[in-house]
């Protein structure tokens, strides 16, 4: 459908003859040379004129220029027909931790080894872009939480700015209770029909001025349900010696990961490497399926 965004624009239409009518004509005044042949000049001026082409046809070309600049003026638009919008009117925000260890490359994925970041923008991206109907919208944490993207529909957008997330952005500590704090603040905005927060971490809490218990307490008082998700590999093991070498998920505190997720009627995931956070996704795509409520855009 075609409209403008601003048709009072064209009552404007009319403003040159108006201005024209009201403002007066300049005074030529008092010749400045006395000619003595005038009466020939004025003769000579009549005879032009008669060649000239009519008024009207002179003052066209101002006339469609005129138009011309109101119809742009007026921000002309073409308006395609509603297309539906399917909305669970589930509200679903990710906190991605980006502290320094999380660029560690222990998690095995398709025949190589990539980083922790690396494994979490593909596998969660995918999640995020199948929540068709969901606002969703994305934290980064590290020794402060900011919100990435609000809530929103934009789903591809979300993914942009996840996968643009840099390691050490927000800090080297870990404020896990600084980013459940600034979900709440974002979710308590909206409707308490299905409020959900999946929080995804290497760590334990070891920054921010929120303790991540009181906050998971504050969330179950809001009816959020928090999913969190350790994210690291198990020490590597070797023949009859058991395990060897440096456990790469030493400081992942999955006690309080557990506790927070049974505050708030939520789940508890351990991915360890790339077949498990698929998994997760799996189930969380099961836990918190997709509506279809089909809405105009």
């Amino acid at each position: 459908m075609f409209e403008f965004a601003w048709p009072w624009i064209f009552a404007l239409l009319p403003l040159p003859w108006v201005m024209r009518l009201l403002l007066p004509i300049a005074d030529s005044g008092e010749p400045a040379l006395n000619v003595s042949y005038l009466e020939d000049l004025e003769g000579l001026a009549r005879r032009r004129a008669r060649i000239n082409l009519p008024g009207w046809r002179q003052q066209a070309p101002f006339v469609v220029l005129w138009l011309l600049l109101l119809t742009a003026a007026a921000r002309p638009e073409w308006l395609g027909e509603p297309l539906p919008i399917a909305a669970s009117g589930r509200d679903l925000l990710v906190a991605v931790d980006v502290s320094g260890s999380m660029d560690f490359p222990d998690m095995h994925w398709q025949d190589e080894d990539v980083s922790r970041l690396t494994l979490v923008k593909h596998l969660l991206g995918d999640f995020l872009q199948g929540r068709e109907g969901d606002r969703v919208g994305l934290i980064l944490f590290g020794s402060q939480a900011y919100l990435q993207a609000p809530l929103t529909f934009d789903r591809r957008t979300v993914r942009t700015w996840l996968d643009e997330a840099r390691i050490g952005i927000a800090g080297k500590n870990t404020a896990i209770g600084d980013a459940i704090g600034l979900a709440l603040k974002r979710l308590r905005q909206r409707p308490a029909q299905s409020r959900v927060l999946i929080l995804v971490t290497d760590g334990a809490n070891n920054g921010g001025q929120i303790d991540p218990l009181t906050a998971a307490r504050l969330a179950a008082e809001e009816g959020v349900k928090i999913y969190p998700i350790g994210i690291g590999a198990d020490p590597e093991q070797t023949g009859s010696l058991g395990i060897l070498g440096v456990n790469p998920s030493l400081d992942l505190d999955e006690p309080a990961l557990k506790a927070i997720a049974q505050a708030t009627g939520g789940r508890y995931f351990r991915a360890r490497d790339g077949e498990e956070l698929q998994q997760v996704k799996d189930t969380l795509d099961q836990l918190e399926p997709v509506e279809q409520q089909p809405t105009q855009a």
